[in-house]
């Protein structure tokens, strides 16, 4: 004996309809693609008065203006109201951040497909070798992929501020200064280059961003650039 789903030929119909009408937005439709909602396409806010604040972030300083933990912010450096941060700097880097309260330049600066190239003074444990040197310029494999070719030489030491605290350095082995531009800004990514090719970084400051630099900016202050 056949076993009867209880519905009849109607109401299997119906129920077929129902769940077709049900489910609509995402049935093709008579071209063969589906039907969805038109994307809204996002805005970044627009300011009236665009400024730029130039940033000479110190050691051991966060990148947000609040910490519930108690720890440095940019709060205890800067006063200009209602800017934020474009791009980052790790806590135990210094050197130059860019803040603005112009929402689009911010996602200019820190788009990836817009290549803006930042240029660091990197102390370095002992004295990379052309061979060293030339892998960082061609690109070095890391956990999250292969880095992009970047420009890198070696340098004098920079005439630049002391360190608070100091960079603790071992007497037997020698230290060096590398410039090193990148164009990408995977986490930590100039340390893990550097580490990578055997010649840990001691030490690390961001000069330029763009076409903004720390020229003569005292460490900890900052100046404001009208755009």
């Amino acid at each position: 004996m056949a076993f009867s789903s209880g519905l009849s030929k109607n109401s299997t119909q119906k129920t077929a309809k129902q769940k077709f009408s049900s489910n609509a937005k995402s049935w093709p439709n008579s071209k063969g693609k589906k039907n969805h909602h038109p994307k809204t396409k996002s805005t970044k806010p627009k300011t009236s008065n665009p400024v730029i604040v130039l940033f000479n972030k110190p050691f051991d300083v966060l990148c947000q203006f609040t910490d519930e933990a108690g720890r440095k912010t940019l709060k205890d450096f800067i006063s200009v109201a209602d800017v934020y941060a474009a791009g980052r700097l790790d806590r135990d880097s210094e050197g130059l951040l860019l803040l603005t309260n112009d929402g689009q330049l911010q996602a200019q600066i820190t788009q990836p497909t817009k290549k803006t190239y930042k240029t660091y003074w990197v102390q370095v444990e002992g004295v990379p070798t052309n061979e060293a040197i030339e892998a960082l310029q061609n690109g070095v494999v890391l956990k999250d992929g292969k880095t992009l070719p970047a420009k890198v030489r070696l340098i004098d030491e920079p005439a630049v501020w002391p360190r608070n605290p100091p960079v603790r350095e071992r007497k037997a082995i020698p230290t060096s200064w590398l410039e090193i531009e990148i164009c990408e800004g995977k986490n930590r990514q100039v340390r893990r280059m550097t580490a990578h090719v055997g010649f840990p970084t001691l030490r690390l400051i961001r000069y330029k961003i763009g076409q903004w630099c720390l020229e003569d900016l005292p460490n900890g202050d900052f100046k404001i650039v009208k755009i």
